[in-house]
């Protein structure tokens, strides 16, 4: 996988093919930052939980595993 591929507003898909949210952008090559969901909060995964791109991010986790893991803030070093 070559993150890359990944670009703005890509729809992010969990291992069970449901939507988490879009991709904001790539913050410091490593992490991605995911667009606002709707009550207003960004969150915050890191690259190495993708499986593959195409004309979506596919993670290779669970949506509850992701929801539980995911960032709310940015990583330490990630000015965003």
């Amino acid at each position: 996988m070559n993150a890359s591929q990944i670009k703005e507003h890509m729809s992010i898909v969990c291992s069970e093919d449901k939507e988490l949210g879009k991709v904001d952008h790539l913050d410091g090559g490593n992490t991605i930052k995911i667009a606002k969901d709707d009550k207003g909060q960004h969150h915050w995964i890191p690259v190495s939980w993708v499986a593959k791109v195409d004309d979506k991010v596919h993670l290779d986790r669970s949506g509850d595993e992701v929801m539980k893991q995911w960032m709310t803030s940015p990583p330490v070093g990630v000015t965003s």
